[in-house]
């Protein structure tokens, strides 16, 4: 056995007669370490001898607080399993291991190996002092990657002896180095998933995790790459001109649209073109010609057409994931039969395929993200096919949990699964200001989660709506968030509007709104009245003056001219 004596050795001669030897050390282990406090005795001299260890000081006789003890040739009673004798029992190791250590292991531990006679006992103390840590670093895998948002999971680690906290996500470009990353801290130790969105379609990104605990922050986690899937581009073809050719032709050109709202690799262009009656003030079908996708000056010629007839076009870029919004530009008309040396250029503008012709039905044209090469023109909206299945699910009911900064918590309570189990939610979210056609984020969940937590990379103010589906189909959407986020570290005024899709409720919501409404809409209702009355006078007045008159509008602007050609916005 190991004495650390410091007295005069008659001294220690005295104190081991009367006391019996007793040694000391310190020791610094981390939490979840194995750790073996040492203790040994000359069994071949002394021959086998039992021992024990206890919490604290050793007393005169025993051990205090005992954790394990042993009769000399192996363990007779212990604490719990959690204590060891790992060495030779029979030729005297007794050194104490104690497995993933605790900070509440920390204190005095003392070993007596009895040796017959008075006086006669070994005797080893020591104190252990066991320090919390950093977590373990995290493992993160990629869950779901879609157009515009990725979802990442991770199992629990060693906390290091101290609860986790918080996590951190570092989100960057991958060419980027990681000082510029977006890094967005979650305070939900429970999360094992969560979902970035406001990604942009067919980029690169990296992503990297830590845990965060008093004692400070894990190691990065491994870095995960991810490409988002392509989508459709969202802005039309720039710079649209329409020429007449000769009789028979119109030559159309164009550029890609903007490279940063292309959403891919461009594949190819669908250009439709209608022949417009006067006489009838109405169109004919569409024709389609679809054209690869090569340059950044790009030019087509429609021919067979009619002489002196106007034509409408429109132009939309394509993707593997869809189709894109359509650029559009004014009626163009192929020549007279009559030789010109002239040719009309029409420069376009990229609004919506929108035609008003004095006060006829307007035409939109709506793109179709089909694979078949198809235009299809509507009047007032989308067209919809309703089909009779048996009984959808019941609408979900979703509440914010917790907006923090620019990361959203949410749980979803569902509704009666209908004629067949659920099989999983999904979850909508826009911008404030557009419509549900615009939906910018779709992410799914399995059918037993009904929580979740969503990083905007771009805070902004969102709506946000939850479907349950099962085989059958999807349910009828659910109550809407309307929900502000913020950039982290910044202050901010949660805005939280829900809106339910129950007439009741919504009700009584206008009720209790109505006091305040009045004061500001009824002497706007005035206004925008006396607004309207002189606009109607004056384009009476304008109307006996040069004949017919052609309205459009354009970026919310109305225009109008005398008897012009007409024009398809």
């Amino acid at each position: 056995m190991t004495f650390q004596g410091r007295l005069h050795p008659c001294c220690n001669l005295l104190f081991c007669l009367l006391l019996g030897c007793v040694s000391a050390e310190n020791i610094i282990a981390t939490v979840g370490e194995d750790v073996t406090l040492i203790c040994n005795y000359d069994a071949t001299y002394y021959g086998k001898l039992s021992a024990c260890w206890g919490r604290g000081p050793v007393p005169s006789s025993g051990c205090a607080n005992e954790v394990i003890r042993s009769d000399g040739t192996s363990v007779s009673n212990r604490l719990s399993e959690r204590y060891n004798l790992r060495g030779d029992v029979g030729v005297g190791d007794v050194s104490l291991t104690i497995r993933q250590v605790e900070e509440g292991d920390s204190g005095m531990y003392g070993c007596r190996v009895e040796i017959p006679g008075w006086f006669n006992d070994h005797k080893h103390q020591m104190t252990l002092t066991v320090v919390a840590v950093r977590p373990n670093a995290l493992k993160v895998e990629t869950r779901e990657v879609k157009e515009r948002t990725v979802t990442v999971c991770w199992s629990p680690v060693f906390d290091g002896g101290k609860p986790i906290t918080a996590y951190r996500i570092d989100l960057k470009n991958k060419q980027a180095s990681w000082d510029t990353a977006v890094s967005t801290e979650v305070s939900n130790p429970e999360l094992t998933q969560l979902t970035l969105a406001d990604l942009r379609p067919a980029k690169h990104y990296n992503l990297r995790m830590f845990a965060i605990n008093s004692v400070g922050m894990s190691e990065a986690s491994n870095v995960l790459t991810v490409t988002t899937k392509e989508a459709a581009p969202e802005s039309p073809p720039l710079d649209m001109q329409l020429k007449g050719l000769t009789p028979h032709s119109i030559q159309v050109t164009w550029k890609p649209p903007r490279l940063d709202q292309r959403n891919g690799v461009l594949r190819s262009y669908s250009v439709s073109y209608r022949e417009y009656d006067a006489a009838g003030r109405q169109f004919k079908r569409w024709q389609h010609l679809s054209v690869t996708a090569t340059r950044e000056l790009e030019s087509v010629v429609l021919s067979n057409l009619r002489p002196s007839t106007p034509y409408g076009v429109i132009v939309q870029a394509k993707t593997n994931a869809g189709v894109g919004p359509a650029s559009t530009a004014p009626l163009c008309s192929t020549l007279d039969e009559v030789k010109t040396s002239t040719a009309s250029t029409i420069e376009s503008s990229s609004s919506a395929a929108v035609i008003w012709i004095q006060e006829t039905t307007s035409f939109t044209f709506v793109p179709t993200t089909s694979t078949v090469e198809t235009v299809t023109a509507t009047t007032g909206g989308r067209e919809s096919t309703t089909s009779t299945w048996s009984v959808l699910p019941d609408a979900p009911v979703i509440h914010l949990t917790e907006v923090k900064n620019n990361t959203i918590s949410l749980f979803w309570i569902p509704g009666f699964g209908g004629d067949s189990p659920i099989t999983g939610y999904y979850l909508e979210c826009k911008a404030v200001n557009a419509s549900w056609d615009d939906t910018k984020m779709v992410v799914d969940f399995s059918p037993n989660q009904t929580e979740a937590t969503i990083i905007e990379i771009y805070p902004s103010t969102y709506n946000v709506r939850i479907f349950a589906k099962n085989s059958l189909g999807a349910s009828k959407a659910s109550n809407i968030l309307t929900i502000t986020t913020t950039e982290a570290g910044h202050q901010r005024v949660d805005l939280l509007t829900t809106v339910s899709t129950d007439t009741h409720a919504a009700a009584s919501v206008e009720e209790s709104k109505s006091g305040h409404l009045a004061a500001i809409v009824v002497p706007l209702v005035l206004v925008v009245t006396a607004v309207a009355i002189v606009a109607v006078w004056q384009l009476r007045r304008i109307k006996q003056k040069k004949g017919s008159l052609s309205m459009w509008l354009t970026n919310e602007a109305l225009r109008h001219r005398g008897a012009e050609s007409l024009q398809e916005l």
